[in-house]
Formats: structure tokens, sequence, C-alpha cells
């Protein structure tokens, strides 16, 4: 017999939410503390970095990631989404053990690739079982909530890079990068496999004992149809009702990424080339950071219930428009909080991104449009850091710092013009049958 919901039917979905939560603190603080760094390691002799070298090793952890989420996107659908999180949060904890022990600046950049390996796998799969488990009415809440844990990551590096840094350098900060290895046996015990998955293989019996634990119901496996198998993975989510809005999904990551990891990375330089100490270059990176959480935890339930199209097109807008108005903005106050809306318009817009993402495909192919999205979106993730390097070794005008990350924001908000609206439940149900069918 099939277990009923429990009484209180919002556990599960906290007890996902919450986990997949404090996944995304550790991935978010292991990325972000490689630009609270920059500072630091421009000023090491030994290694004898520029800005230009630093952008490079800088995109290693990112190419390590756009290898790790198409890996991610393949195997989620195979293996199963826990097993991808799980395994990816140890890699990637080890490897950043290996940054903070590295001997010297080709070491780190390999130890950083590696790291990229496991933090890619990381954010689709975390997307994934938070929209399963979460009530369709809150599933861009959550989501937002879940992924604010990467921005709660970049606001504790930049907070303990401002305490720690200057007395403990910057491999006491990478090491604390490996503090998750450290609770990976309760992320073990607790995080569920996807009852989707555990379903559609046919794992009834571990589907059940999952959903009596959790104390929610099996979902019922698609009925079987004659003729051709379903098509699953990548050919299921390029058929002809989502090829095209994958293909646009991606190019908007892309920019997304690009100015995620190109901001993160650079912002504590740019600040710094423009006059301000390393102290307030750092609090500008955890305001960037703070304005990402408190914006995306706000805007997103408008998404549930007006479609995430018209929420995030003002995201990358206000993105756009703030990074221009940084460029002749002087006092401070006003930077600060010019800063705090390119958060939102930045990190938060990403975040949106995956929302809608997961708000647009069905379940059967979620987890690999997920999967796709951030892995071709991280080629922008890589030029992220690669474009601000070079940027800066360029000795532009201050004001083009700005403009240079402006433009990308535009684009994409050109791109998300171009987007579908929100789906009606017909055109949903209509997708899952052709999934299934196709």
């Amino acid at each position: 017999m099939r277990p009923q919901p429990t009484r209180n039917p919002r556990r599960p979905e906290l007890l996902v939410t919450g986990l997949c939560f404090a996944v995304i603190v550790f991935d978010g603080y292991d990325l972000i503390v490689y630009g609270a760094s920059v500072p630091a390691l421009l000023q090491y002799e030994p290694w004898g970095l520029t800005p230009a070298m630093a952008g490079v090793i800088g995109s290693y952890a990112l190419v390590g990631m756009l290898i790790g989420a198409l890996l991610a996107g393949a195997l989620t659908d195979v293996v199963g989404r826990r097993r991808v999180m799980l395994t990816g949060v140890g890699w990637f904890s080890a490897a950043m053990m290996g940054c903070a022990l590295a001997p010297d600046a080709t070491w780190f950049g390999i130890f950083r690739l590696l790291a990229g390996l496991g933090l890619g796998g990381v954010m689709p799969t975390a997307v994934a079982l938070t929209a399963e488990y979460s009530a369709p009415s809150r599933r861009s809440f959550n989501n937002a909530l879940m992924f604010s844990g990467y921005s709660v990551g970049g606001i504790l590096a930049a907070v303990l890079a401002m305490a720690l840094l200057p007395v403990w350098g910057f491999r006491f900060l990478f090491g604390l990068g490996a503090v998750p290895l450290l609770i990976l046996p309760l992320l073990v015990r607790y995080v569920p496999e996807s009852l989707v998955f555990l379903v559609a293989k046919g794992r009834l019996e571990e589907a059940e004992r999952t959903a009596a634990r959790l104390g929610v119901p099996v979902p019922e496996a698609p009925p079987a149809t004659a003729g051709p198998q379903p098509k699953r993975g990548p050919a299921a989510l390029f058929t002809r009702r989502h090829a095209l809005p994958a293909v646009l999904f991606a190019v908007v990551s892309f920019f997304g990424l690009l100015l995620v990891y190109g901001l993160n990375t650079w912002l504590p330089q740019i600040m710094r080339s423009a006059g301000y100490p390393l102290s307030s270059s750092l609090l500008f990176l955890l305001v960037m950071n703070l304005g990402a959480v408190i914006g995306s935890v706000l805007f997103s339930p408008l998404g549930d219930r007006f479609g995430m199209k018209p929420i995030t097109l003002l995201s990358f807008l206000a993105a756009a428009v703030s990074m221009s108005l940084l460029s002749i903005a002087t006092a401070a106050p006003l930077m600060y909080v010019l800063v705090a809306i390119a958060g939102f318009g930045t990190i938060g817009a990403q975040i949106l991104v995956l929302g809608y993402v997961a708000q647009h495909f069905p379940v059967e192919v979620r987890a690999t449009a997920l999967g796709w999205t951030l892995g071709i979106g991280r080629f922008g993730a890589i030029t992220g850091p690669l474009f601000g390097g070079l940027l800066l070794d360029s000795k532009v005008g201050i004001e083009w710092n700005f403009y240079a990350f402006a433009i990308p924001a535009a684009l994409a908000t050109a791109v998300v013009l171009l987007l579908p609206g929100k789906a009606t439940q017909a055109s949903e149900q209509a997708a899952q049958v052709e999934v299934r069918t196709a």
C-alpha cells in the first residue's frame, strides 16, 4: 500500500529546500572566495600574477564547471540526482583543500579546475530536487530561496576575507572551503533521491521507502505506450516543442553567468582601481551578494503569480541601468545602493533564469534542461573572469570598467523578450505527453 501524505505536507518541501540551500552555500563560498582573494593573490610576490593571469586562473574553475554541468545533465537521468549531488560536494571540497596547499600558481590553477568539476554537478541537481519537492505555487519562490544560498556563500566569503585575509592569508580562506567534508555524512543520510527518477527506473520499493520516510505519495509511473520508446535526456529536450526555448535559455544563461562570475571575480579589484581600500572593496562584494539575496527572494514569488518572464526581464534591465550609473556615481552611499541593485540584476537574475527553466519545462526533461542551460551558460562564466582581467590590464578609463558589464546585461534583456511567457496548464500537459510519446 502506497503511503499517504503526512499531516504536515510541507515537511519534505522544507527539508529538501533547506538541504539544497546548505549545499549551495558551500558552492557559492568556494566560487566567490576566489574574487575576494584576487587582491591578495595579485600582491603575492612568489607567484607574480598579473590581472590577465589571475583572470585565466579564475576561469579554470569555470571550465571545470562547464564539464561538470554537462556531465550532470547527462548522468542525473541515469544514476540519479542524489548521487550526482553528493559526489560533487565531496569532490569540490577535497579540491579546495588542494588549492589551500598548492605550492605554486600552476598547481593552484589545476585544483581550481578540479573543484569546478564538482561544483558544476551540484547546481543543476539541487535545482531539480527543489523543484520536484515543491508545490507548483511555491516552486519559483523555493528555488530562489534555495539558490540564494549561492549569495549567502558569497557574503560569507566577503565577511571572512575582510576579517581573516589580512592576518591569515588566502590559503586559510581556501582551506575553509573543505568544511563540507565534515558534514557530508549528514547529507548522505538526509538528502532524498528524486521519486520521479526512482519510479522511472522501476525502483518502486526504494521509491516507496523514500516516500514513506518523507510522508509523500509515490508518483504514478507514466503509462506504457506501444511503438517507439520514449526519448530521454537531450533527445527529449530537443523536440520540436522544446528546442527553441532551450537554445534561448542557454543564451540568456551565457550572459547571466558572464555577469555573475565576471563581477564576483573582479568587483573588489575594480573598486580598488577606483580608489577604495581593500576593506571597502570587499564590502562592495558583500553588498552585491546581499542585494542578490534580498532581491531574488522578494521578487521570485511574483514569478509564481505573474510568470517568470516579466520578473527576469526586470532584473536584467536593472543590472544594465545600475552598472551604467556606477560609471558616473561618486557618493559612496549611492554606489552601495547601485551595487546592491546590480547584485539583484546579475546573481539574482541568474537565480530567476533557473527558476524560469524549472517552471517552463515538464519534470521529465527538467533536470536535463537545467544541466543544458547551466552547461552552455558556463561559456559565459568562463568568459567573465577572462573579460575582467583583460579589461583591467588594458587600463581603459574607470567608467569602462562598468560600461563593459552593462552591455551584456542589456543583451540578456533583449533575449529574454524572445522567451515564452507563462505556460498554461493545457500546454504543460501537452508538453508532458510529447516527451513521453515523441
